[in-house]
């Protein structure tokens, strides 16, 4: 509701999209909306309170904004429709539909945005969401609340990655945030997800490049609020995807600047590592309830892993999956729960199978640099380059897709192929179990 009618016209200044008010009783983060003299309105949130000095973002931008102008304040933030009628519907950044379908006036508004979960509500993750994407799967499981990047970088196929994941996790609920999308990247995600079958239990908010930066903001806030609310209220387990979060770092330190305030490095605000932990840190097991877990795409500039939002965002995930050179690297990626899930959730031979799969496959690699400097390969080391190719056609091409236990029997085979069991160092009650019987009966005869 807004209050009083009140209008504020002690307009400071103007810079870029940045409007500065003075103004008393104004909570961070609400709405106005500003009207110019030729009757136009704009809606605008608060970014910035300084005693009276209240500064305001511009949705539309200042174009066309004197410092005549007149704002009213909302007395509310940004607000987003929820109830079970939003899956199957693609909003914009700040929550308006835009896939063609009926306005929803009609429905409940919750705030966006809030704290974070109290930890006492916190339980202990221990299940596992399936992806059946093997290089996730096998060697670093995605559990249920957790939070965690895809490191990439500007041309890697990261956003098909997300996508085949999204339609094939172990989810009741996907809730997909686009942050500075181009149109083929949005048309892209809508087509999967119809074409899958996926739109009906998923709900999509595109913010485009073309659309108002400080929307860049407010999306994933809105994306979050939802998933959490799914989650809370009807007890079901979410999946949140998004992409870009650097793109959301660039909005944060576009107004930073606009507002004048000091970079702390490379151009970034210092507030940077307080704005990426309120989004991450929503993730959450809810306890006597569903589950809300992140996954969100992080592209580092120039390949650089020390770049401030690569850097910060390492400090708050709970591992990353580094896609480089189009494949999932199994030594940049690391999932940090998994050993919640691994042998108690999934098949008893899961942790021998990674363990035992990942240190032949970084023999592979030595054997490979023997090769390329001209080294004698040894009978081992000729087993190592074998074993390396079909690990890589296998399990790291991102378009191999395989339930859990499907993936751990290609891998004792591919262990057979090329390996004696004595070879491998696992436990004999697991080689008894599950090398395959061909190969072991004609080893022993």
């Amino acid at each position: 509701m807004i209050r009083d009618l009140l209008l504020h016209t002690k307009v400071i200044s103007i810079v870029g999209d940045i409007l500065t008010i003075r103004a008393e009783d104004v909570g961070l983060g609400e709405l106005a909306m500003v009207e110019s003299e030729d009757g136009e309105s704009s809606l605008a949130q608060v970014v910035e309170i300084r005693q009276e000095r209240v500064s305001l973002q511009v949705f539309r931008g200042a174009k066309g904004i004197t410092t005549d102008a007149r704002v009213r304040f909302l007395g509310h933030p940004t607000q987003v429709a929820y109830s079970p009628n939003i899956l199957g519907r693609i909003f914009n950044g700040v929550g308006t539909p835009i896939d063609g379908g009926p306005e929803l006036s009609d429905e409940p508004r919750i705030n966006a945005g809030g704290p974070s979960v109290n930890p006492v509500l916190r339980i202990v993750p221990k299940k596992m969401i399936e992806t059946k994407v093997p290089m996730i799967d096998v060697f670093n499981c995605l559990v249920e609340s957790q939070k965690i990047p895809i490191f990439s970088i500007a041309g890697e196929p990261y956003n098909k990655l997300l996508g085949r994941i999204g339609i094939q996790a172990d989810a009741d609920i996907v809730v997909f945030c686009g942050l500075g999308l181009i149109f083929d990247e949005f048309h892209f995600f809508r087509r999967m997800f119809e074409d899958e079958g996926m739109l009906p239990r998923t709900v999509m908010f595109a913010n485009l490049a073309s659309d108002p930066i400080v929307e860049r903001l407010i999306a994933p806030d809105m994306a979050l609020k939802v998933a959490e609310r799914f989650a809370v209220e009807e007890g079901k387990r979410v999946l949140v995807l998004m992409t870009d979060m650097t793109a959301f770092a660039d909005a944060l330190k576009e107004i930073g600047v606009a507002m004048e305030r000091v970079p702390s490095n490379r151009g970034y605000m210092g507030d940077l590592y307080s704005q990426l932990a309120m989004r991450y840190e929503r993730a959450c097991d809810y306890k006597g309830a569903g589950s809300v877990t992140l996954l969100a795409v992080t592209t580092m500039p120039g390949n650089d892993v020390t770049h401030p939002v690569p850097d910060n965002t390492g400090y708050i995930t709970e591992g990353q999956f580094y896609l480089h050179g189009g494949m999932i690297d199994p030594f940049g990626s690391l999932s940090r729960l998994k050993q919640q899930v691994i042998g108690t959730v999934t098949r008893e031979d899961h942790s021998q199978v990674m363990n035992t799969m990942i240190r032949l496959f970084s023999g592979a690699r030595d054997a490979q640099k023997k090769q390329q400097m001209a080294f004698d390969l040894s009978p081992f080391d000729e087993k190592l380059l074998k074993f390396g190719k079909l690990f890589t056609k296998r399990f790291m091409d991102i378009d191999v897709s395989l339930a859990l236990n499907d993936a751990l029997d290609l891998a004792w085979e591919t262990m057979a192929e090329c390996f004696e069991p004595q070879e491998l160092l696992m436990r004999d009650h697991l080689i008894e179990r599950y090398y395959p019987k061909a190969q072991l009966d004609g080893n022993r005869a």
